[in-house]
């Protein structure tokens, strides 16, 4: 049986769950999607379903779902740039505030933006230095 799952999970055009939607897997036989985008889109598409569902008005909403958008569409179009990727995010933790019951999936989107690679730390005095 696992097998069987397995297989369903793998072959193009099977059903999938994720989160609370259902979703076709679409790939064109030879084409793999990179698993760092797999995991953005997933990441943005929780806190998408988390935001529309959050019932505080707030003011920035709408700059919060338009870089979910942005997101999104850069994750399907292949390997986005890393500095773009990272000011999404300022944007969308900007607009969000310190809205805690969006946390958890605001973190989520951070953890799957560096798997694409972490910030250079900057070298300051006395750092990295003997």
């Amino acid at each position: 049986m696992p097998d069987d799952h397995m297989r369903l999970r793998t072959t193009p055009g099977a059903w999938s769950v994720e989160g609370a939607a259902v979703v076709e897997d679409s790939r064109v036989g030879g084409t793999e999607e990179d698993p760092r985008a797999t995991e953005l889109r997933r990441a943005v598409a929780r806190l998408r379903r988390e935001l529309a569902a959050h019932p505080a008005d707030l003011p920035d909403r709408a700059i919060a779902d338009d870089e979910l958008a942005a997101l999104d569409a850069m994750a399907r179009e292949g390997v986005p740039e890393v500095p773009r990727l990272r000011r999404a995010l300022l944007l969308i933790a900007g607009a969000l505030g310190s809205v805690s019951a969006l946390a958890a999936a605001l973190t989520g989107v951070r953890a799957a933006i560096d798997l694409f690679g972490e910030v250079p730390q900057p070298r300051g005095r006395g750092v990295g230095r003997d």
